[in-house]
């Protein structure tokens, strides 16, 4: 009885414990992917001198993994031609299309002057959700910044970026890789893409 009773303590302690803070999470909103999001762009810049072209990229590199649909963009990016590569193809073309995203991110945001990031709302679209924000420069002028948002096992994951509304990220990518894919082929656009992260990381020869 008294083994029995120490027992029923233990189980009682462990569950006292969960429901006090040790039980697991509610899923993150689209808002707090976003939040998230922010808080690394404004971390790189912060130290953006510090960590470097290489730095940047390995800082934000994982955070993008996590944070954007990265296999349905790269479909989306790529367009009808999708559906005739093969699967290690597909798979490859969305590791250097992750790649190319950080890339171009860790580039952008090199350094820091008093900007600010912040989200004003969201509303439903789709089949996901429009979450809203603001990037507002070292000046004070607001630069509107729309996050397509879809739920993927679970996780709020950023699926296209609109810039005042109206220039869509994926759009503009489609555009180039279409050009790239009918002059080039599919090898063309992995060597296109690997040859930009390299120039936007620092591992490759600077442009004149």
């Amino acid at each position: 009885m008294r083994i029995l009773k120490m027992i029923a303590a233990i189980v009682a302690t462990v569950i006292l414990a969960a429901v006090a803070g040790g039980a697991p999470a509610l899923a993150a909103g689209p808002e707090d992917s976003v939040n998230s999001f922010h808080e690394t762009l404004l971390g790189l810049m912060k130290q953006g001198r510090m960590l470097g072209e290489s730095g940047r990229y390995a800082r934000i590199e994982p955070v993008i993994r996590r944070l954007f649909d990265i296999p349905s963009m790269a479909r989306l990016a790529v367009g009808a031609t999708w559906a005739s590569l093969s699967q290690a193809q597909q798979e490859a073309t969305a590791a250097a299309f992750g790649g190319y995203i950080s890339a171009t991110y860790a580039d952008r945001f090199d350094s820091y002057s008093g900007q600010q990031m912040e989200v004003v709302g969201q509303q439903p679209s789709g089949s996901g959700v429009i979450v809203r924000a603001r990037l507002i420069k070292a000046g004070g002028e607001p630069v509107e910044i729309d996050y397509v948002m879809r739920q993927n096992d679970g996780v709020w994951q950023i699926s296209d970026v609109y810039l005042d509304g109206t220039i869509s990220q994926l759009a503009t990518q489609r555009s180039q890789f279409g050009a790239i894919l009918r002059r080039e082929g599919f090898e063309g656009l992995i060597a296109t893409l690997h040859r930009k992260i390299d120039l936007l990381t620092g591992n490759g020869a600077r442009a004149s």
